[in-house]
């Protein structure tokens, strides 16, 4: 049994948890900054990185603890380097570091999107070729997986992601940062009286794009105003959450028509999102060959399980790094040649 304990403070979560085998989470430790932030409506960096050099020992002597695990039965150290916030992927970074050479234990260096789409393991094994959806504030990708631990971007965001809109039409309707669970639970309140534009819808490729749909509730709301109009909220809720929802399953259909896969994996913070699982799961019962993983609930957000199950891959590879690893904030996987 391999035991990986692991970093997480790429943005406004301090996370540490103890992994075995990649898919059984012995302890998640994780602290939010969500209060910090709602009063700006987004995550302020230097705010978040000061709340992680805070909270990251108080993370690490919690999720040792509850895991009742000690140094020496650890095997290996996995930390993200990438993407995310400079200063906040230090403070992670230094830490994993610190704690690995005060134990003698080896680095392992991890993709945050990839710990995203590896949590997927705590739900049920993924397995290959598979393919993932990356649904998340700062990404919006197809991921194919010929194989584990090998990333293609098959199609991503041109501008805003999918997270990143939920989050400016709720700064723009007044509603607590992040706004995407509110919106959610709005829109099964209202009815989709709006017409709001899905957009690349016919175009021959996977990408996506958000900025348009955005730019649309903005206007929309706008013209609402200048006319003292009273907009109801849910209704708006429900037909932006709809455009959204529609362009993700667009894409997604035909993805998985030209890439026949094994498993589909629903991951990232939007993967939390209540209508986007149920039509997912509509949507995979036309794709008997394929089984739909979603990511448990509890593990969609940033949290440092995910890394460790990550790490556990890397691990497999002996992938390591040494002690000079350093962040790479725009970390990426590759695009898919064509």
């Amino acid at each position: 049994m391999t035991k990986i304990i692991s970093f997480e403070s790429s943005a406004d979560e301090t996370s540490v948890a103890i992994v075995e085998d990649g898919n059984i989470v012995l302890s998640n430790s994780v602290a939010t900054q969500i209060n910090s932030h709602q009063r700006f409506g987004g995550i302020v960096p230097e705010v978040a990185s000061r709340h992680h050099i805070e909270w990251i020992t108080r993370v690490l002597n919690d999720a040792l603890n509850t895991a009742h695990v000690e140094p020496k039965a650890l095997d290996a150290v996995a930390v993200t380097y990438g993407p995310g916030l400079v200063g906040s992927l230090l403070v992670g970074l230094m830490g994993a570091k610190t704690f690995a050479l005060a134990h003698g234990l080896p680095v392992i260096p991890v993709n945050h999107l990839a710990g995203h789409i590896a949590a997927a393991n705590f739900n049920k094994s993924i397995k290959y070729p598979a393919m993932a959806l990356m649904v998340s504030g700062g990404h919006t990708e197809l991921v194919l997986m010929r194989e584990e631990n090998q990333f293609e971007v098959i199609g991503e965001t041109r501008d805003d992601a999918a997270g990143e809109s939920f989050d400016k039409v709720g700064r723009l309707l007044n509603l607590p940062y992040p706004a995407g669970k509110t919106i959610d639970e709005m829109a099964h309140r209202g009815q989709p009286t709006i017409k709001f534009p899905t957009a690349m819808a016919h175009e021959d490729n996977y990408d996506f794009s958000f900025s348009g749909l955005k730019s649309a509730v903005i206007n929309y709301v706008h013209h609402a105003n200048q006319k003292e109009e009273t907009i109801n909220q849910d209704d708006l809720a429900t037909s932006f959450q709809n455009a959204v929802v529609d362009a993700l399953i667009g894409r997604t259909k035909r993805a998985l028509e030209n890439f026949p896969v094994k498993s589909f994996v629903l991951a990232g913070g939007v993967a939390a999102n209540s209508q986007l699982r149920e039509e997912l799961t509509m949507l995979l019962n036309d794709f008997p060959k394929t089984e739909f993983i979603p990511v448990p609930m509890q593990y969609t957000g940033d949290n440092a399980a995910m890394i460790g199950a990550a790490g556990y891959w890397n691990y497999k590879k002996n992938i390591f790094a040494d002690l000079d690893l350093n962040t790479d904030p725009g970390l990426d996987f590759e695009l898919l040649q064509s």
